[in-house]
């Protein structure tokens, strides 16, 4: 890839924070609806929080929820909205279109980052190409895009 900013560290993890924290708006009322909706006993107690029915509806709609958000926007046009105010893009290294397919594939290498004290994701800052592990297994990059170009389709 010629002339090609990749994207560092820093201004990816802001982007990251700012879809964890979309994510979590959007998580807390379906988890207290389900919670409802399951009869869970769902109260704002400490210990009704820790029961094992509210663990697993939490657990289960936040990893259903990050899986379905980063697998669409970055399987449909490339960029989730942290990324869009960042002016960021995911791009798969053959240069072709990005799938859902390799937008899974990279979600999945979320979790493998994850791991081990993040390091997957820390790995970013250290690698030549500001590539973590999930770009390494899902064969793609983050690049900088202008910002008025960051809402364009994938061509």
């Amino acid at each position: 890839m010629h002339n090609v900013r990749y994207g560092g560290f820093w201004r990816r993890a802001i982007a990251f924070v700012i879809d964890k924290a979309i994510l979590f708006f959007i998580s807390v009322p379906l988890i207290v609806i389900g919670s409802l909706i399951l009869d869970t006993g769902l109260s704002f107690d400490p210990e009704s929080l820790m029961t094992g029915p509210f663990l697993i509806a939490y657990y289960g709609t936040t990893i259903l929820l990050n899986m379905v958000y980063f697998t669409y926007f970055h399987g449909s046009i490339g960029q989730t909205p942290g990324k869009m105010m960042l002016g960021l893009r995911v791009v798969p290294m053959t240069g072709d279109q990005m799938t859902f397919g390799i937008a899974f594939l990279r979600w999945v290498g979320y979790i493998i980052s994850e791991l081990i004290v993040n390091l997957g994701f820390i790995w970013i800052a250290f690698d030549g190409r500001k590539r973590g592990w999930h770009d390494m297994i899902a064969a793609t990059y983050v690049i900088r895009t202008p910002h008025q170009n960051a809402n364009y389709d994938n061509r």
